[in-house]
């Protein structure tokens, strides 16, 4: 009898093992592209509707007059119109130059370094050859300096990855410092007396056509549509995928991985020095080590944001720039600390990021059995 209770008790205990959870995360096969973007607009107004109350009390502002005054910071006015697409090209022209490593699966956390590097590169040649050459040779070799130097600088951590399989996200990380500490280093050794801080170049100007921020927008347009059709239409783009899904179906399938990923880190850091000089030749003409204020940091959310999908960073891209202006205008109309519309921002994304969660996946409860106890 005894022997029987324990045995009893003993199966009662592996019943309870073996029960289900109470909920278990699943992956979703699919959903329909209306539905995850319905999931994801309504994460993007959680998100505002938070700031907005949040604004009633750092701001003392009614969450009508918050939306009013980030509409009309980004987009209030012509010329904050043209500040808004010269700051969306910017951005985007780096998100393009990470887009391709990153379907490749090579995580370039770089951009911001190499797009300093590059501006510097552009810096180095307007200030020795500045009134020497003229101006339209000066832009030549400009462009050329910085695309070269980019290239170089995104390429030697893809040499180190190919040969010796060293870690790219550190490495890439760490050259940002490398080329931060070069810039203050040349800043000390062009201004010894006035406090590293570099006067407006004279020369080394890109002409203005139209608007002084028209070219930067056609170019990186340009851009654009050369990545998509690179990375969709072409075998190299294609190599670029099959790399990022499985470097062994890719070596089993003839494809050298270990050119890929120098040839493809060779087009990011091209691609950052591009962005460099356009910062430079059309904008700043000068530079200083927050010259790219963290648009290499924010440009990996833009192209993850996107599905690493050129097009579709277009809006990306221009979205996160509406919310900073925006935000900034907050900041200034409200006289609310200038750490605001990073704080707007980066709500922002973590509602979008955790809606991706429930695009991907979803919660399943316990079922239970017909009698209305636990399935097992």
């Amino acid at each position: 009898m005894m022997l029987t209770e324990r045995r009893q008790k003993t199966v009662k205990k592996n019943d309870k093992t073996i029960r289900e959870p109470l909920f278990r995360v699943v992956k979703r096969d699919g959903m329909p592209w209306y539905k995850s973007m319905l999931i994801r607009l309504i994460a993007v107004l959680a998100a505002l509707l938070l700031c907005s109350l949040l604004s009633i009390f750092m701001a003392k502002a009614s969450p009508l007059e918050f939306i009013k005054t980030l509409v009309d910071g980004a987009i209030g006015s012509t010329h904050k119109l043209w500040k808004f697409a010269k700051d969306t090209a910017v951005l985007l022209c780096i998100s393009l130059a990470i887009t391709p490593a990153f379907r490749m699966r090579f995580w370039n956390i770089g951009a911001e370094g190499q797009t300093l590097i590059g501006a510097l590169a552009s810096v180095a040649i307007a200030f020795y050859l500045g009134g020497k050459v003229s101006d339209g040779l000066l832009l030549v070799i400009m462009l050329f300096a910085s695309v070269l130097v980019g290239a170089l600088w995104g390429g030697l951590p893809a040499f180190f990855k190919a040969k010796w399989n060293t870690n790219e996200t550190l490495f890439t990380l760490m050259m940002n410092y490398v080329a931060t500490g070069l810039v203050s280093y040349c800043l000390v050794c062009w201004t010894p007396t006035n406090g590293s801080v570099l006067p407006r170049l004279e020369f080394g100007h890109i002409p203005v056509v139209i608007h002084e921020y028209f070219l930067i927008i056609f170019i990186v347009l340009i851009i654009t549509a050369l990545i998509h059709v690179y990375l969709h239409y072409t075998k190299q783009g294609y190599e670029i995928s099959v790399v990022g899904e499985s470097e062994n179906t890719a070596r089993y399938i003839g494809i050298n991985v270990s050119k890929v990923i120098i040839r493809t880190m060779l087009i990011s850091g091209a691609i950052c020095g591009l962005a460099g000089f356009l910062i430079v030749g059309a904008l700043d003409h000068s530079i200083n080590t927050e010259t790219v204020g963290g648009m290499g940091f924010t440009a990996i959310m833009v192209s993850w944001l996107a599905k690493f999908n050129p097009v579709i960073m277009l809006g990306t891209s221009a979205f996160i720039t509406f919310l900073q202006l925006g935000s900034s205008q907050i900041s200034s109309t409200f006289n609310i600390d200038s750490s605001f519309p990073n704080m707007v921002v980066g709500i922002v994304l973590f509602f979008i990021i955790g809606c991706e969660f429930f695009i991907g996946y979803r919660i399943k409860l316990r079922e239970s059995d017909k009698k209305g106890g636990n399935k097992q």
